[in-house]
């Protein structure tokens, strides 16, 4: 299968790897020609790195990679060439100011693509570049499911379709993940600190239950699975922030945690869910009035 990715930063170049050690053909594209450094990993033939997207025209799936910020602007660049691709999401977050999610940024720019996945779960991309084990939850059509698996075969996968479901836990996730590093530092014990994991992951799940996403999506691998993952490790980019956070400093680079927590406080207050830990830690972060 011709795969592109968009997308040539730690985790896409670590898919790229999986699915070229697959035996597919893989097209990595990057907006501004440069691309990661593979994880030290030597790039196979397979990989045809450019900076041109006119190339994806050509491939059947698509795995979207970039951050969230950058995910709109992509799909613009993208939709000349789209062709009825199974569009495969690998990203986790929240548009701002929009404060949508990114199928539901796809659903604006795409509004013909039908066959969409999402792809969650317990992931650092250096282990998948290395071709750890992996399991992911993989949510979406069928016909975009079938090419997900097609494409990543190393994986794991937990299939369901509830897209929604899996989109609010990976938003979800680095929200609390970066609370979670705040605490590692600011709580005053490890009681207080699992008290505060358990309470912000349930107002996330009652959010999406209230969305009608489905309550086992949250307790599956692209829930807890990826909370435990990113909400315990300073490998996690979020947790990492968290801890920078409450040692007075400013994280830097993208962590889609900060975006995410505003987000969901926003989105749960439309929606009349309540969000009392969150709202106080978003406070405490200083990332809400």
């Amino acid at each position: 299968m011709k795969i592109g990715i968009l997308g040539a930063g730690a985790w896409g170049s670590a898919l790229a790897l999986s699915a070229a050690a697959a035996g597919h053909d893989i097209t990595l594209w990057s907006y501004n020609n440069k691309f990661d450094d593979f994880h030290g990993a030597i790039i196979p033939s397979n990989i045809t790195m450019t900076d041109d997207i006119a190339q994806l025209a050509d491939t059947a799936l698509w795995m979207i990679v970039v951050p969230a910020a950058f995910f709109r602007e992509t799909l613009r660049r993208a939709a000349p060439y789209f062709d009825n691709q199974s569009i495969l999401i690998c990203t986790k977050g929240i548009e701002v100011p929009s404060n949508k999610l990114m199928a539901e940024v796809l659903a604006d720019e795409l509004p013909h693509a039908h066959d969409i996945a999402v792809l969650s779960g317990p992931q650092f991309a250096a282990e998948v570049a290395r071709h750890v084990p992996t399991s992911s939850t993989l949510a979406g059509t069928a016909r975009a499911r079938r090419d997900g698996a097609a494409a990543l075969p190393a994986m794991f996968m937990q299939e369901t379709d509830d897209i929604l479901g899996a989109e609010i836990c990976g938003a979800g996730k680095n929200a609390v993940a970066l609370i979670c590093g705040y605490m590692s530092i600011a709580a005053a014990g490890e009681n207080e600190r699992a008290a505060v994991l358990t309470r912000a992951w349930g107002e996330v799940a009652d959010y999406g239950v209230a969305c009608g996403a489905e309550l086992r999506t949250f307790l599956g691998l692209c829930g807890v699975g990826d909370l435990f993952l990113s909400a315990t490790s300073v490998t996690s980019r979020n947790f990492s922030a968290g801890r920078v956070i409450a040692s007075g400093g400013a994280p830097t680079g993208t962590v889609e945690g900060m975006c995410a927590l505003r987000g969901l406080i926003q989105r749960m207050d439309t929606a009349g869910v309540q969000a009392p830990l969150l709202r106080e830690m978003a406070k405490k972060m200083k990332l809400a009035d």
